[in-house]
């Protein structure tokens, strides 16, 4: 008869995690966060936040906009669900490097910036889009990038950029509507 090792998947193991190393390249993940972090002016915020003399710190918007858009990837529309997986999902603590906002400043972030969210997001999935890290159907990630053929009959017109715009602004709406709905 066979012998094998044992195993058990209950067992807990603790090992020292770098964030910087949890956010692979060529995911949707590491795009998200190269693109909040290093190409979207997110000043639009800044006015929101009237804590630089009296007041804690708050939150970084980009943090912020990071969890939420990658949480809606994953199809979580609850601001506690959000923040449940700031605490225990590693790919989360990498993008909040470990900072685990509350379910209420999330909750509040929605709700104050909805219009600004929605247009950083549309850009966002645009440029994934772009990139092929999100399936038509269903908004996924796959990380494969494979050539394709760029001539003028298959990229499309302007027109066509800007109705695929709308469509995902719309999109965006609909999923900040249905977060703010479970928060109630």
């Amino acid at each position: 008869m066979a012998c094998y090792k044992p195993y058990d998947y209950g067992q807990m193991k603790l090992v020292p995690v770098s964030f910087a190393q949890q956010i692979l390249p060529g995911t949707f993940e590491y795009t998200l966060n190269e693109l909040i972090d290093n190409v979207f002016d997110l000043s639009v915020f800044d006015a929101q936040y009237c804590n630089d003399e009296v007041g804690a710190p708050a939150y970084d918007p980009a943090i912020l906009l990071k969890i939420i858009l990658f949480a809606y990837s994953k199809g979580v529309t609850s601001s506690r669900e959000i923040a449940q997986l700031c605490r225990d999902n590693v790919v989360f603590m990498a993008l909040t490097a470990d900072s685990a906002p509350h379910f209420t400043t999330i909750a509040d972030f929605i709700s104050r910036q909805q219009d600004e969210i929605v247009s950083i997001f549309r850009d966002v999935l645009l440029v994934c889009d772009e990139q092929g890290l999100i399936g038509k159907q269903m908004f996924a990630v796959d990380g494969v990038k494979l050539p394709s053929n760029a001539s003028k009959e298959w990229s499309g017109t302007r027109a066509d950029f800007k109705k695929k715009a709308v469509k995902l602004e719309q999109a965006l709406q609909k999923l900040l509507d249905r977060h703010r709905q479970v928060d109630a």
